[in-house]
């Protein structure tokens, strides 16, 4: 039985592997109902199916590339957070340049009652990052 630790980096692996894939049912198991995202200069996003509702949308029109290293993990009883430095491409899938993005991730992560790590708050701090030449 893999550790708490090891447990919630699979997590952050599944959840890059989801949305590379665009898998939003795989995406759903692994956050909470009442999941809340935070967004520079967007309000917040509250709720999975608001979440999965963006995400269906934004996979319509592009394809995302991202990698991430945790650089920082702390597990509490129950509760755990992990800061992680994040890079995401999000390239047209019809016409059109790609965006990437970077920065740090905070996410704070509970244990449910199946002992099943899922993510409940994340503020996305992530920034526009200039063009590849």
């Amino acid at each position: 039985m893999p550790t708490d630790e090891q447990s919630i980096r699979n997590l952050f692996f599944e959840w890059q592997t989801a949305s590379e894939e665009g898998d939003p049912d795989r995406l759903a198991r692994l956050m909470s109902e009442d999941v809340v995202f935070l967004m520079p200069g967007q309000a917040p996003m509250h709720g999975r199916d608001s979440f999965l509702e963006a995400f269906r949308e934004g996979m319509q029109h592009y394809r995302i590339e991202s990698q991430g290293e945790i650089r920082e993990l702390q597990i509490h009883g129950r509760i755990a957070f992990c800061w992680t430095q994040l890079n995401v491409t999000m390239t047209p899938r019809r016409n059109g340049l790609s965006m990437r993005r970077s920065g740090p991730t905070l996410t704070i992560l509970h244990k449910g009652a199946d002992d099943a790590w899922m993510i409940v708050r994340d503020a996305n701090m992530l920034t526009p990052q200039p063009a590849s030449t």
